[in-house]
């Protein structure tokens, strides 16, 4: 492999506000070569994921350091082995990890890094449903929501990949769901194909108040669950329409993740403490030990066409930036994912 075959994509500034195209560049690096305990790995699909966004923030202390504006930026992916010096992993196998987004090739040392079968699943869904998103939806639910039959669960960002998965793991465990997504197509397809009950566009509502209505409509006894995706009015009307003993899973609030100065906290936050409302923040992170129960709980769900998946495919690593600014703009559908690599080399 020469140099030129080897590329990855480099932050050139920190973005203030959205993320511009220019800010990004994809370069030419040299060809790793594996030593002694690494192994050489061909990315095949990456992801751009809402959380990245807080890695371009250098001023801010959070749960993972911010990408350096000096190597290549990182993220999921689903690669291919090519050489290997790591005992359990050979040429030709798949594997998920945390090195191989943002570029062609890396070096890994088989850490945190999990073999997948190209046979049970499209590869790319190993980034989305099978993969951080799904566990993260599957997390919050299982872990924090515990929702309960015949209960209400309001999910924000419901057409993404982790709010989708949220959705169809209420209906299979009996609970009547409402969910917020931006355009007419998302809310058809969370009715028609996750089984949503209610699909609220929150772009026919003005402000939190007419949201507040729509979903008082919706739940007229109050939602006892919500999952937090977006934040803003989306916050403001569900602690407005949240029930007696209601739990929030706190995930994202990607309404933010762009501003240059904080947004004030929804008024109503006092509605917590009369109706003894938990609300509890998390990372997917914090699970990593109950991977094997989350898998043993989707996949069979996934195979019996029980959850169902949408991905917003992009075509070549030179497209990651697109992919990446299209998470603010509403602009993907389900799991946004970059086919970077050949499936099979």
């Amino acid at each position: 492999m020469s140099a030129q075959t080897a590329k990855a994509i480099f932050l050139k500034e920190y973005p203030n506000g959205m993320p511009q195209p220019d800010q990004f560049e994809l370069r030419d690096i040299d060809a790793p070569s594996p030593g002694a305990g690494e192994m050489l790995c061909r990315t095949v699909w990456m992801s751009v994921d809402p959380y990245m966004r807080g890695r371009m923030r250098p001023d801010i202390v959070s749960y993972i350091p911010p990408f350096s504006l000096d190597a290549p930026l990182e993220g999921g992916a689903v690669s291919q082995v090519v050489e290997s010096n790591v005992d359990g992993f050979a040429p030709g196998d798949y594997i998920v990890d945390f090195l191989g987004g943002w570029k062609s090739h890396y070096l890994s040392k088989g850490e945190r890094t999990q073999k997948v079968d190209p046979n049970m699943a499209p590869l790319s869904a190993y980034l989305g449903v099978l993969g951080m998103p799904g566990m993260t939806a599957w997390a919050g639910v299982t872990q924090i929501l515990e929702p309960k039959e015949g209960e209400t669960i309001f999910v924000s960002g419901a057409a993404g990949a982790v709010g989708s998965v949220v959705c169809q793991l209420g209906k299979a465990k009996g609970c009547r769901v409402i969910a917020s997504a931006g355009s007419p197509e998302k809310c058809d397809w969370l009715v028609k194909e996750a089984g949503v009950d209610v699909a609220l566009n929150y772009k026919d509502y003005k402000n939190a108040g007419e949201l507040t209505k729509a979903l008082s409509e919706a739940a007229p006894k109050g939602i006892d669950c919500y999952f937090e995706n977006v934040g803003g009015m989306h916050l403001e009307a569900a602690l407005n329409c949240i029930a007696f003993g209601g739990r929030m899973a706190l995930c994202g609030m990607i309404s933010v993740y762009n501003n240059n100065e904080p947004e004030p906290g929804p008024p109503n936050l006092t509605n917590m403490i009369g109706r003894g409302v938990m609300a509890r923040g998390f990372i997917v992170s914090e699970y990593i030990d109950k991977a094997m129960e989350f898998a043993m709980e989707v996949a069979p769900l996934l195979a019996a066409g029980k959850v169902k998946f949408q991905e917003s495919k992009y075509d070549g690593i030179d497209k990651a930036p697109e992919a990446f600014i299209g998470l603010f703009k509403g602009e993907n559908f389900g799991k946004a994912v970059v086919r970077v690599g050949p499936d099979t080399a």
